[in-house]
């Protein structure tokens, strides 16, 4: 326990998946969490469940995607909870799964705008704070596609190389503010965003066991497992980490 105590972190996408694990841990370990999602029941029932179980959080509806949004949002959990220190750029979406010359600018443009300039908006509007209370850290999802690639979904890919980048620019930009700024790399994790995508691929039975056979260790990851790697960045234990990527995919990348 208190691990994080008394921090305030910034979860984006944090109603399902990777982001409500990430938000639960956090709270556990001390930190005061403000949820933020498209999802509103999901997200409204998420930061209640941490409340029951004896943690802080609240929850504040947010697309990513819409920088007014971004700043007012933030503005608004800055005067609730008087601080931010930890933001996690969760959020994201995979997008269509056709050939590059399949796809249509819209289709491109939206991912696009949740995975790469949601990620930008948010450390954009977090940093002032940061600078403010003179720390904080800065947690970006990549995934293991931001560092090699496969043929399908061109945009996803796109995007998670771009914000692995960006990472390192604003580690080395932020650096003495003592703001750090890492990148999580997940291989496959058991979330609704994989078995959606699973779902357009045919049997999701048959592709789970596809996909956890693509992993050395012989099965997909759990939303915990990222949980966990995001609570290390967040917490003093990293305080000489920024600029880095933190690759949690199972042996995926060893290959």
């Amino acid at each position: 326990m208190g691990r994080v105590d008394d921090r305030v972190a910034v979860v984006t996408g944090a109603a399902l998946g990777i982001g409500r694990a990430c938000a639960a841990l956090l709270a556990a370990e001390g930190a005061h969490v403000a949820l933020t999602d498209v999802l509103s029941k999901e997200g409204k029932e998420a930061a209640r469940k941490i409340r029951d179980d004896g943690g802080e959080a609240q929850f504040w509806p947010l697309d990513v995607s819409v920088e007014e949004d971004v700043r007012d949002t933030f503005a608004e959990i800055h005067d609730h909870y008087e601080s931010l220190d930890i933001l996690v750029n969760n959020a994201g979406i995979s997008g269509v799964n056709l050939p590059t010359h399949e796809i249509e600018a819209s289709d491109w443009d939206r991912v696009i705008d949740v995975n790469v300039n949601g990620v930008f908006y948010c450390t954009k509007h977090a940093i002032p704070y940061m600078k403010e209370a003179g720390r904080g850290s800065i947690i970006n999802l990549s995934s293991i596609y931001g560092i090699v690639s496969a043929p399908d979904i061109p945009p996803y890919h796109a995007s998670k190389g771009a914000v692995r980048l960006m990472t390192k620019t604003d580690a080395l930009l932020y650096a003495e503010d003592r703001i750090r700024v890492n990148s999580i790399h997940p291989g496959f994790i058991w979330t609704p965003l994989v078995e959606k995508h699973l779902e357009k691929m045919g049997d999701v039975a048959e592709g789970r066991e596809e996909v956890a056979a693509l992993h050395p260790l012989g099965h997909m990851g759990d939303p915990d497992d990222i949980a966990y790697g995001i609570l290390y960045l967040a917490s003093d234990e990293s305080k000489f980490v920024t600029g880095a990527e933190l690759v949690i995919d199972g042996g995926y990348t060893a290959r």
